[in-house]
């Protein structure tokens, strides 16, 4: 992630680009001097992508039991039936309590809660099962995006003529970074994932959604222009470090080794002398 990012800003600064008016795209152009060095760049993105899709797949996760549905845990069966009248508490008509007509009864709350736990983890296994197909799928995309070049200024519509190689670029482009922030919010949903990895995906997404939105509202609007390449640049900015930090999480800590037990002295002779004295 680290090479693919540092390739790519190389092409971006030291190319001859239009600086921040144009797209990052635009130092992957035939014409430039850095072309290959912007391609290798997004390759090096798409095999990182696919190498934390793979991180995340095998990361732990902590399962989330499904709440008993009246709250009260079940004791295990012995298989042995009980004698009689143990277990069994007889309670005198007066004394037993009866529902109320006017409100919810105690095991119904229960229940909800039981339900509402329910919900809960299956939309975060819901979320959990798009996270990798998500990377991928930006992988794949990045791959397209560094395969097929644009033209000399990138250009898309509704302000500028495009050719095919232009739509086709633009669309993987904008696909990969979408599936990006898609993990993102997968991944803040899932409540079975690492809070760290959460809390980082929930940040991310927050300053990522509102990006996106706005980077696809300025293309429409505006077309090229400085606005938009400054948007564009802070948004996968937001994207490389969610993946960098995320990458960090992942990558396990070494544990020290512990300090190994003291020899034990040597037996002293002497001692040996006075056993067999004593014998």
């Amino acid at each position: 992630m680290l090479a693919g990012t540092a390739l790519v800003t190389l092409a971006v600064v030291a190319g001859p680009g239009p600086g921040l008016t144009g797209y990052v795209s635009e130092a992957g152009v035939a014409d430039s001097g850095y072309a290959w060095t912007y391609r290798i760049g997004v390759f090096a993105l798409a095999a990182a992508l696919l190498l934390l899709a793979v991180a995340l797949r095998t990361a732990p996760r902590a399962d989330t039991p499904t709440p008993p549905d009246s709250g009260t845990p079940t004791p295990p069966d012995s298989g042995t039936p009980p004698p009689p009248g143990v277990g069994k508490v007889s309670v005198p008509p007066a004394q037993r309590r009866l529902p109320r007509a006017d409100g919810p009864v105690g095991g119904s709350d229960r229940v909800d809660r039981g339900r509402r736990g329910a919900g809960v983890a299956w939309w975060s296994g819901q979320a959990w099962r798009v996270v990798v197909p998500l990377l991928v799928a930006a992988a794949l995309a990045t791959t397209l995006s560094g395969a097929v070049t644009c033209s000399a200024g990138c250009p898309l519509p509704p302000f500028e003529r495009a050719t095919v190689a232009d739509l086709v670029h633009g669309a993987a482009s904008i696909a990969a970074t979408a599936a990006v922030v898609l993990t993102m919010i997968a991944i803040a949903l899932c409540r079975t994932v690492d809070r760290v990895l959460r809390r980082i995906a929930a940040i991310a997404a927050t300053v990522a959604l509102p990006l996106a939105g706005a980077v696809g509202l300025a293309m429409l609007l505006i077309g090229r222009s400085t606005l938009v390449g400054l948007l564009e640049r802070l948004l996968l900015a937001v994207a490389v470090s969610w993946a960098l930090t995320t990458t960090l999480t992942l990558t396990p800590t070494p544990r020290p080794h512990p300090p190994h037990p003291p020899h034990p002295p040597p037996p002293d002779p002497r001692l040996d002398h006075e056993v067999d004295g004593n014998h």
